[in-house]
């Protein structure tokens, strides 16, 4: 009896031994867990994350100087074309992280009393820092970027018409590395505003770009329109000399024209036309003449000679490339020659030479006339001119009327004015210094036979050289 009662004692105190360890573990527990309460009441829960930051068992106000070292410590990096970058820092700027109660907030949210299942989970949370800046620090920092400096800037080039191997093929245009200034500032305005720290300026649309892209279906149109033109050959006669007009001299003169198709700059034509002017014009022009005594002398003065109408002849070479047609054409002149020859005195001449007071005529390099003459009174003042002129036209019986004359002639044969080439049948002689006190009014006095033979043989437009 007494052995039952001995084991019945041992079970009690064992039972009060295990109530007790539970009891303690309980309490230990509660008490750990209330010094959790206790300590994440003010501090975030384990395994909070805010904007990548780790936050765990960090009060607020550890938190928001984490933040300001983060804010203080901002770069935004420009990613640019041509594997460039630059950067902007907090520091140029003045940028400064501002309380503005959302972590507090953030705070508030978390529940201390379940702090002990924060260890089992993650919790990430993404918040715009409130900040400020100095704006016009920002424009200047952004003003001061070298992708901005000249040396460093290509401008974009639009795809254009360029003519290779005679005909128009299309260039592809040139992104360039030229930024739109304010593109720029309201792009990194808005990555910094949204706390990012890569600025890809290409992606953000900042660049300036071309206006005509390689793809434009009008440029191809003016390829083919141009090349169409550019098949043109125009030759511009001047008898021993051509100029011609192919696609290494329209390159330059297509344009487009308000409706967008191919056309001819009439300016850059006309421009042309002056050169052939300058090259091809003789109009009043001195020349070198070879007379008959075999001397070669330069001969000033005169009204003769070849002048190109420069409007005249600008519409016509636009109207010959426009055609479509190979063609060979002749300028629009205002004056002419009688030879369209470098020479342009060419082999039928009229030569006049007052010192010797002899006259000669030429009719397609041979001498049909060639006699003795009286020119204008030289002491009197009545010489008739030098320089070489143009017969104006030829008259039978004409009367030739000045100031204290009246002569019938019967070959007449103007070339300046109202001085030309007649007989004078008042005359028994000719030559010598028949001109020096008893001359003409400026007019060659010619005898009637070899006036005669000069006007069945002459006509309009023949050169008529006087030295």
């Amino acid at each position: 009896m007494a052995k039952k009662k001995s084991k019945k004692g041992k079970y009690k105190k064992a039972k009060k031994i295990i109530l007790g360890v539970l009891i303690g573990y309980v309490a230990l527990l509660v008490i750990a867990y209330g010094i959790g309460v206790f300590y994440y009441s003010n501090r975030f829960l384990s395994g909070t994350e805010i904007n990548g930051m780790d936050c765990s068992g960090k009060t607020v106000e550890e938190v928001e100087s984490n933040m300001k070292s983060q804010i203080a410590s901002y770069e935004l990096v420009l990613k640019e074309r041509g594997d460039k970058s630059e950067s902007i820092s907090a520091s140029q700027i003045s940028m400064e992280y501002i309380s503005d109660g959302k972590i507090q907030e953030l705070k508030e949210e978390q529940n201390p009393f379940t702090w002990f299942l924060a260890f089992a989970r993650q919790q990430d949370y993404t918040m715009s820092a409130t900040t400020s800046y100095d704006e016009n620090a920002l424009n200047s920092a952004v003003e001061a970027l070298d992708c901005f400096k000249e040396e460093n800037v290509v401008q974009p080039v639009d795809a254009h018409l360029e003519v290779q191997n005679g005909q128009y093929v299309i260039v592809e245009e040139t992104q360039g590395t030229a930024l739109d200034s304010d593109k720029v500032k309201e792009a990194v305005k808005n990555a910094i505003d949204s706390g990012e720290t890569l600025l890809d300026l290409d992606q953000a649309g900042c660049y300036v770009e071309p206006s005509v892209l390689s793809t434009d279906e009008n440029l191809a149109k003016q390829r083919d329109e141009g090349n169409k033109l550019l098949t043109v050959t125009v030759t511009i006669d001047f008898s021993d000399r051509q100029e011609v007009i192919n696609a290494d001299v329209m390159k330059d003169w297509l344009t487009t024209n308000e409706e967008g198709n191919v056309d001819l700059d009439r300016t850059k034509v006309r421009e042309y036309v002056q050169q052939l002017q300058y090259e091809y014009d003789t109009f009043g022009s001195s020349r070198e003449f070879k007379a008959s005594s075999g001397q070669t002398i330069t001969v000033s003065g005169g009204d003769y000679g070849w002048l190109i109408a420069p409007n005249d002849t600008t519409t016509k070479i636009i109207e010959a490339v426009k055609s479509g047609q190979s063609q060979t054409i002749e300028p629009e002149y205002t004056y002419t020659g009688y030879c369209r020859d470098t020479n342009d005195i060419g082999n039928t001449y009229v030569e006049i030479s007052l010192e010797q007071q002899h006259m000669w005529f030429y009719k397609d390099g041979q001498l049909i006339v060639e006699t003795d003459v009286v020119t204008g009174c030289h002491n009197k003042g009545w010489d008739t001119k030098t320089g070489v002129y143009a017969i104006m036209y030829k008259e039978r019986d004409a009367t030739l009327v000045g100031e204290g004359y009246n002569s019938p002639v019967s070959y007449w044969m103007p070339f300046y004015a109202n001085v030309g080439i007649h007989d004078a049948s008042w005359r028994s002689s000719f030559g010598g210094s028949i001109y020096l006190n008893n001359g003409s009014h400026g007019c060659v006095n010619t005898p009637t036979e070899n006036a005669a033979t000069i006007y069945n043989n002459i006509e309009k437009g023949v050169p008529v050289v006087v030295y």
